[in-house]
C-alpha cells in the first residue's frame, strides 16, 4: 500500500513538473517572439559630423575644431500604417518627434502630427549626411526655411510644430506635401493666432529628374531685431511669405540640384538662387562644388555671393571625409562696403550607423 502511494505521488509530481516546464517553455517562446517582433519594427540611426575650420576675413584669422552635429534618431513601425520617430541632436536640442498614419491602402495619403522639417525648398528636407557642402544649405534656404540666419525667426533648424498631409501617385512620379504649422519654430508655442501654410509639389518627367516648387503663406512673430529688416521690432507680427522653384537631377555621371528662392518679410523682399552638385571621380571619390547668390533685402541692396569647391571620399557606406574651400564675397549694403571677402578651408569627418528591422524597412 505504501509502495503504491509513493508511486502515485511520484506520478503526480512528475505531471506537475512536466506542466511547469511546458508553461515555462511557452513563456520563453512567447517572450522570444515578442522580442523578435519588436526588433523587426524598430529602426535606429546615429551620425556625427565634426572637423576643422580655418577662416580669413578682413585680416581676422580664426582656426578651430568643431563638433557640428551628434544626432540620434529612433522610430518604429507600430503597424503597417502607423509609425513614429524621435530625433535628438546632442550638440543642440530635441529636433523632431512625430507620428505618421497612412490613410490610404497605397502611398497616396499619409497624415503626420508633431514636430518635423517644413516642406519649403528642396534642400531643407535633405539630411546633412547627403549634402555636398560642409556648411550644408544654401544661404537662401538657411534664411527662408528658418534654419538659422534670420534673426527675426531665430535658429529653428528648418523645423516647426504642426500637421502635414503628404503622398505620391503615378508610381512616385507625382508627390505632394501640405503643412499647417505654428510658424514659431522648434519646441515653442505659437505667439500669434495665425498659422503658416506650406505646400510642395514634385513632378518627375523622367527617372533621373525632379521638378520641385514650394510656397508658404504665414505670419511671423519677431523674437529679435534684424539688420536685414530694420522696420520690424521685437514682438511685432509680420507677413512671412515664401516661393521657390527648382530641379534635382541624378545620374551615374553627375548629380546636381538648383533652386530659385524669394521671400517677403513685412515690406522687405529677399531673393536668390543656387546650384550645387558632385561628379564621381572614382570608387568612393567625388568632386563637389556650388555657387550661391542671395540678396537679403532687395530695397537695401544686401547682396551676398558664395562659391564652394572640394573633394570627398566615402570610406564606408554613409561615412566620409570632406575637404572644401569656401569663398564669400565682400558684403555691400545699399552699394556701400560692409565687410571684406571671407575665405575658408573646411575639413570634416562624417560617421553614420543605421539599423532597420524587416517590418520597419518596408515602411
Amino acid at each position: 500500500m505504501k509502495r503504491k502511494t509513493v508511486i502515485q505521488a511520484a506520478a503526480v509530481l512528475l505531471a506537475i513538473f512536466s506542466s511547469t516546464a511546458a508553461m515555462g517553455q511557452q513563456t520563453s517562446d512567447s517572450a522570444t517572439d515578442w522580442l523578435k517582433d519588436v526588433t523587426e519594427r524598430v529602426h535606429l540611426h546615429a551620425y556625427a559630423q565634426g572637423g576643422f575650420n580655418y577662416t580669413h576675413a578682413g585680416g581676422d584669422d580664426k582656426a578651430t575644431f568643431e563638433m557640428k552635429r551628434a544626432i540620434f534618431l529612433g522610430g518604429a513601425q507600430i503597424t503597417d500604417r502607423w509609425s513614429f520617430l524621435f530625433m535628438h541632436d546632442f550638440s543642440s536640442v530635441v529636433q523632431e518627434y512625430y507620428t505618421d498614419f497612412r490613410i490610404t491602402n497605397n502611398k497616396a495619403l499619409t497624415v503626420r502630427l508633431g514636430q518635423f522639417k517644413n516642406a519649403l525648398t528642396i534642400e531643407n528636407s535633405l539630411s546633412p549626411t547627403v549634402m555636398e557642402a560642409i556648411d550644408v544649405y544654401a544661404d537662401g534656404v538657411t534664411y527662408l526655411a528658418g534654419c538659422g540666419s534670420d534673426p527675426l525667426f531665430g535658429v529653428q533648424y528648418g523645423r516647426d510644430l504642426g500637421l502635414a498631409l503628404f503622398g505620391q501617385t503615378n508610381n512616385g512620379r507625382f508627390r505632394y506635401e501640405l503643412n499647417v504649422m505654428n510658424g514659431q519654430g522648434v519646441n515653442k508655442k505659437d505667439q500669434n493666432k495665425e498659422k503658416d501654410f506650406i505646400a510642395k509639389l514634385e513632378f518627375s518627367p523622367t527617372k533621373n529628374l525632379r521638378l520641385v516648387a514650394s510656397g508658404q503663406l504665414g505670419r511671423g512673430h519677431a523674437i529679435a531685431t534684424s539688420l536685414y529688416n530694420p522696420e520690424i521690432q521685437v514682438g511685432d507680427d509680420y507677413k512671412r511669405n515664401r516661393l521657390t522653384a527648382g530641379f534635382d537631377y541624378k545620374s551615374r555621371d553627375f548629380n546636381v540640384h538648383g533652386e530659385y528662392l524669394e521671400g517677403k518679410d513685412g515690406n522687405a523682399t529677399s531673393r536668390g538662387a543656387y546650384v550645387m552638385g558632385n561628379v564621381p571621380l572614382g570608387k568612393g571619390v567625388d568632386l563637389v562644388g556650388s555657387y550661391d547668390f542671395f540678396n537679403f533685402n532687395t530695397s537695401l541692396g544686401m547682396d551676398q555671393h558664395k562659391a564652394m569647391a572640394g573633394i570627398q571620399y566615402w570610406f564606408y557606406r554613409a561615412c566620409r571625409v570632406q575637404l572644401q574651400y569656401v569663398y564669400k564675397s565682400a558684403y555691400t549694403q545699399g552699394g556701400q562696403f560692409y565687410h571684406g571677402a571671407n575665405h575658408a578651408i573646411m575639413a570634416q569627418v562624417q560617421v553614420r550607423i543605421d539599423y532597420a528591422g524587416k517590418k520597419s524597412s518596408n515602411k
